[in-house]
């Protein structure tokens, strides 16, 4: 992974540099947080650590940009034990989790092994014929649409669909041919095929944002349909792709499930009603603030239910494993509806 190491003071710094180091990553350090915008400005990253309590900006206001500029790298919180409080309230502004200080090496590597099953938490491939079959049901019987389908090859002509070779390069480019078909097309879907062809030229939170505005853009004329090859895109890339079109209530739940100890922790309540303890043990934790968290999370999405000393799995619970073990998230839930669909190239 490649990691950003964020502290005002040298020695920590460097300490932890040298451990992720140890362990195969790309480390980056900076000293404070105007240098580490710098650095994310420059580069995308897979995971900022970043110190709370430092001069000038804090470590808090950090992770606030970054999750509003760069959604898909995750943020783990430095902290000590007297503001382990505070790290599980940046917890609950969006930070990954936290390790303290002084580092216990068991500490840094159980974080990186959950944050690595985080970016590689992404739906299997679909079937190509899930596009040949949407095209049919657009253009086909009184409800027919006219549809815009990009692809990166020239397909074969076909009524009622108007094929153009995107330009993964110039994204603006994908993004004027849509309004353009839009304003002359009031009733209209749209179709953009292998998707992850954009990231590796451009920064992903600025493919992100205009897929985003597709989106948004497309809200009263009809579905906005993607599709990528998860072989091609980091876990990450795979659910951020599919949050720039699906309904909230699926962002949400992708959002909640994408930690993997609220996964394990859903997973082990599924089978019965599960204490605290239980939790923690189906989530490998030894930290009760940060399980208290998590199970806190999964209530407020309405994915368990807290009742006495026992835990419940709710029905938007069930569904969310049920999703989870067929990964269809990714698919359509109607025709009329908007989707990202894995798909394997060929």
């Amino acid at each position: 992974m490649r990691l950003l190491v964020v502290d005002d003071a040298a020695v920590f710094r460097e300490e932890l540099s040298d451990l992720l180091g140890a362990d195969g990553h790309e480390v980056t350090t900076s000293p404070s947080v105007l240098k580490a915008l710098e650095e994310l400005e420059q580069r995308d990253y897979d995971l900022v650590f970043t110190d709370l309590k430092m001069p000038r900006r804090s470590g808090l206001e950090l992770l606030k940009e970054v999750r509003a500029r760069w959604p898909q790298t995750l943020v783990v919180m430095i902290t000590g034990f007297a503001t382990v409080e505070t790290a599980v309230e940046a917890m609950k502004v969006g930070a990954f989790d936290y390790v303290r200080k002084p580092f216990q090496i068991e500490q840094v590597h159980q974080v990186l092994a959950l944050a690595a099953k985080q970016l590689e938490f992404r739906p299997p491939s679909s079937h190509r014929s899930e596009v040949r079959r949407l095209l049919r049901t657009w253009t086909e019987g009184p409800g027919a649409r006219a549809v815009l389908h990009l692809s990166p090859r020239s397909e074969p002509a076909s009524e009622g669909v108007t094929s153009v070779v995107a330009n993964y390069a110039e994204p603006s480019a994908i993004r004027n041919e849509v309004r353009a078909f839009v304003e002359r097309h009031p009733r209209s879907a749209v179709i953009l095929e292998e998707a992850d062809r954009l990231l590796p030229h451009h920064r992903r939170s600025d493919i992100y944002q205009m897929l985003e505005e597709i989106s948004a853009s497309m809200r009263d004329h009809g579905p906005f349909v993607l599709t990528f090859d998860p072989a091609k895109a980091t876990g990450a890339d795979a659910r951020h792709l599919i949050a720039c079109v699906v309904s909230s209530d699926t962002r949400v739940t992708l959002e909640a499930l994408a930690n993997p100890m609220r996964r394990a922790i859903l997973e082990r309540a599924a089978h019965g009603p599960i204490s605290f303890s239980e939790a923690m043990r189906a989530a490998e934790l030894d930290d009760s603030p940060k399980l208290a968290f998590h199970l806190k999370r999964l209530v407020e999405d309405d994915l368990l239910t807290h009742d006495g000393d026992r835990y419940h799995v709710t029905p938007r619970g069930s569904e969310a494993m049920r999703l989870i073990a067929q990964m269809d998230t990714a698919l359509p839930s109607s025709p009329e509806s908007n989707a990202a669909i894995a798909i394997r190239g060929s």
